[in-house]
């Protein structure tokens, strides 16, 4: 694409199904190398990944012709499979169908991937639902509550998300 010129970054939020806390410490420096290969393997920059053992955080910079449905469905796919290929958990590992994904300017990409790199520091203080929830209104995301990845409860009241 010649004479185009980009310069975009989101921020990717994928849970495991059912928000189970299957990501052991142990292993998810392995599955955030997987991720980086599989994110650089489809020509994307991966500028910081971390997690806990529910869900996972992605800052990634795209290319004009990847949209955030194509990569996020990619890593996946193939992430859970590879988790599974290892035995890493006993039973089936698999994704919650859906996913975050939130533009980030580049003026705060420095600010978001200090936020992607302190999530178990954050996780102490706060739920996976606060933070997701604080998410979709500083972004003025509709949303119904009941949808949030299979979590029936009721929503918290305005947390930020940074």
């Amino acid at each position: 694409m010649a004479n185009t010129y980009t310069q975009l970054y989101i921020h990717v939020v994928c849970v495991v199904k059912y928000r189970s806390n299957l990501m052991d410490p142990s292993w998810r420096p392995e599955l955030y190398k997987y991720i980086t290969g599989i994110v650089t393997n489809k020509q994307q920059k991966l500028m910081v990944i971390n997690g806990v053992a529910d869900h996972v955080h992605i800052l990634l910079g795209l290319r004009p012709d990847c949209s955030p449905s194509d990569i996020v469905r990619d890593l996946k796919a193939n992430s859970s499979r590879w988790i599974n290929e290892q035995g890493h958990v006993s039973g089936k590992f698999e994704w919650q169908s859906g996913f975050g994904a939130f533009s980030v300017s580049k003026s705060q990409v420095k600010r978001v991937s200090n936020y992607i790199m302190r999530q178990e520091e954050h996780h102490r203080k706060t739920t996976f639902r606060e933070e997701y929830v604080a998410f979709l209104k500083a972004h003025n995301i509709d949303f119904l509550p009941e949808y949030i990845f299979e979590d029936y409860g009721a929503a918290p009241l305005g947390l930020g998300p940074y």
